[in-house]
């Protein structure tokens, strides 16, 4: 089959690789970390709770080990790009499959009214993880 794709909208389109897929997905991902984050800073009583170490990371094993969770997905957005293809099938099913998990847990855990960002992003999260984790179990074979 050629690089383009048959339609019926009268536009132009190109299949897209799955490492530029995967990777833009993991992107996704991040923006959608980094963003709920950001507006948990905005939840009352969190700042205050940043600066007086009244936290979930209370002690340096556990924010490095949330460095480890965060680092992973950014880290695979350069991984999908650059990896041979089986390799790179197997880490994003993997990630993939926890990522979700994760955020799943996430989305139904957190139940206080001002937190209702964080469930949406959660949502959000899981939907990209879990297209992740389809978008590498289907990866193309070679012809």
């Amino acid at each position: 089959m050629s690089e383009k794709q048959i339609n019926t909208s009268g536009y132009e389109d190109f299949r897209i690789n799955p490492k530029i897929k995967l990777a833009a997905l993991w992107t996704s991902v991040m923006f959608c970390y980094v963003y709920g984050d950001y507006f948990s800073l905005y939840v009352p009583k969190k700042v205050e709770d940043f600066i007086s170490g009244d936290t979930l990371l209370d002690s340096p094993v556990k924010l490095f080990l949330a460095a480890i969770l965060m680092a992973i997905p950014a880290l695979m957005i350069v991984a999908s790009v650059v990896l041979k293809p089986k390799f790179n099938r197997l880490l994003n099913i993997i990630f993939g499959i926890i990522y979700t998990l994760i955020m799943l847990l996430i989305a139904f855990t957190t139940i206080a009214p001002w937190w209702s960002f964080y469930v949406f992003f959660a949502l959000i999260e899981s939907v990209l993880t879990s297209v992740i984790f389809w978008t590498a179990l289907k990866w193309p074979k070679k012809v």
